[in-house]
């Protein structure tokens, strides 16, 4: 990149080539350098627009814990149509399909990284913890219309599936699970709370 010129979008570039570089060589491939090439960057444009490595690392992981509110929102939208396992079999595999699986990794390597996010995320790895709300949220709202038991223990359903997915998906080299398999876990967690399954 010459210098002198103008870049468009720089933070969301950095945070494409993360992704990129995430889903391919995982968290210990992930580097500053790595990052800026894979942007097609000079290594100084992340330092000017970052305190430092870390800083970057924690604003990408938040964006992409932000970015699920639009899944959240077509997931609760998706309430009472199709089925309750399809509906969630569906919102699983395009959770973990995703470079989720890769974040919570990298939040786990590196220790520096849990600290900062620890600064504004109290508790949990942002992009699970966000799992978590997004299917309490359409549990709940599956409940209100009576396609789960009145009873269910949404706050203990949501970790669940999500922890079953993470699990399921967590070998980010292997091949990911086939739908069905995904779909055989949502219906054996969810099996005693389903009304008309």
């Amino acid at each position: 990149m010459p210098t002198g010129v103008a870049i468009r979008d720089v933070r969301e570039q950095l945070f494409e080539a993360a992704d990129r570089i995430l889903l391919r060589d995982g968290p210990s491939g992930l580097t500053s350098r790595a990052v800026t090439d894979g942007a097609g960057f000079a290594k100084g444009v992340l330092h000017r627009h970052f305190e430092d490595f870390d800083a970057f690392l924690a604003e990408y992981v938040l964006d992409r814990s932000n970015r699920m509110d639009v899944q959240a929102a077509a997931l609760r939208e998706s309430a009472g149509t199709g089925t309750v396992v399809d509906n969630l079999t569906d919102a699983v595999t395009a959770l973990f399909g995703s470079v989720a699986v890769a974040i919570v990794a990298l939040v786990t390597f590196r220790d520096e990284l849990r600290a900062r996010l620890r600064r504004t995320w109290p508790a949990g790895v942002p992009v699970l913890t966000e799992a978590v709300v997004m299917i309490a949220g359409y549990l709940s709202a599956e409940r209100d219309l009576g396609r789960i038991a009145p009873d269910a223990p949404v706050d203990g359903l949501a970790p669940t599936l999500v922890g079953t997915g993470h699990l399921l998906f967590a070998d980010r080299r292997g091949t990911p699970p086939e739908r069905e398999a995904v779909r055989k876990a949502v219906m054996t967690v969810l099996a005693p709370v389903l009304r008309n399954p």
